[in-house]
């Protein structure tokens, strides 16, 4: 499953986002597309080149963006909507709200340049609390793809969804993880590496940097399972109690908010299942900057040696519990 060498190779999940577009609007006669005028950044503009009848450009006009795809789902097709993550779910949110969950359409939104690797363009464009926005949201699902792969995998099974579904990609490339034989399954989480010693549950981006981590940590003599957590919502709380009753010891990893995002599920679900020391990795109460995407994941405290730290600071909590 995982691919042999990845960490040489890097895709942007935007990239293979325009990829699969195409190919599944072969398989979907009735999937349209939806763009705020940033074809060209989000990789939209590859299904427009083969289906020029089959797009829309909306303009700059995020609240119509969504009610117009609203409008295409009750006339039977399949809408998938794209744009900066900060635009598709801060100014129309109203719209998601009230158009699209409330009567939970068949409306994929799939937003790229999520999260502070969005770079230089800063705080105003750095989407942190979109996946606590649509979480929120009654009949919403919620997916963060890893890498390349899983986004190909991700995306067509957010068409065969039926209902509202979130897809939060990026902008830069990231390792490609998965090989072709990856099997994505809408609400599984997926266990990349066992260990009893602790537990990362990392998504998006993060996972790269969680089992960058569990390695470093295993050659300190220390087993830490490693789980791919692409379905925020609806979350698999089977696997997250599981693990968390195994190792006792929970670390949470994002390119987000701590506030509303997993770091929140998971700790909700700990909270009613199974009580056990949590770190969050994630972003702090504060907005983002303008800076390389490399630099903000240092700054923000988002790289491997970070989520070590949290390990290390869970252990303890446990093993203080324990009276160790």
């Amino acid at each position: 499953m995982l691919e042999s060498g990845s960490r040489q190779r890097k895709v942007a999940t935007r990239e293979a986002y325009g990829q699969v577009l195409v190919e599944l609007g072969k398989r979907y006669p009735e999937l349209v597309v939806l763009d705020a005028d940033l074809s060209k950044s989000t990789k939209t503009a590859e299904f427009a080149k083969v289906f020029p009848d089959r797009f829309f450009n909306m303009g700059i006009a995020e609240q119509n963006l969504m009610g117009t795809a609203a409008g295409l789902a009750l006339a039977g097709k399949i809408p998938c909507v794209s744009t900066f993550a900060v635009f598709a779910t801060g100014r129309a949110y109203d719209q998601i709200r009230n158009s699209i969950a409330y009567p939970a359409l068949d409306v994929k939104i799939i937003a790229s340049h999520a999260g502070i690797t969005v770079g230089e363009d800063g705080a105003s464009h750095q989407a942190i609390e979109d996946i606590s926005l649509m979480r929120s949201l009654p009949n919403m699902a919620v997916i963060v793809p890893a890498d390349a792969t899983e986004t190909k995998k991700a995306v067509a099974a957010a068409v065969a969804h039926r209902g509202p579904v979130y897809v939060r990609l990026g902008r830069p490339p990231v390792p490609v993880l998965f090989g072709e034989d990856y099997k994505f399954r809408f609400g599984e989480a997926v266990v990349l590496r066992e260990g009893s010693d602790a537990v990362i549950f990392a998504t998006g981006i993060m996972v790269g940097e969680a089992l960058k981590a569990a390695e470093r940590l295993a050659a300190r003599g220390s087993q830490v399972a490693v789980v791919n957590v692409h379905t925020i919502k609806p979350l698999d709380v089977e696997t997250v109690v599981r693990l968390a009753r195994k190792t006792g010891a929970v670390v949470t990893a994002e390119e987000h908010t701590i506030y509303g995002g997993l770091g929140s599920a998971v700790a909700e679900v700990l909270g009613e299942h199974c009580p056990a020391p949590l770190v969050r990795v994630g972003i702090r109460d504060r907005f983002g900057e303008s800076g390389k995407p490399d630099e903000l994941m240092k700054a923000f405290g988002l790289t491997a040696d970070d989520i070590i730290r949290a390990v290390e600071i869970v252990q303890k909590r446990r093993d203080c519990l324990l009276g160790k």
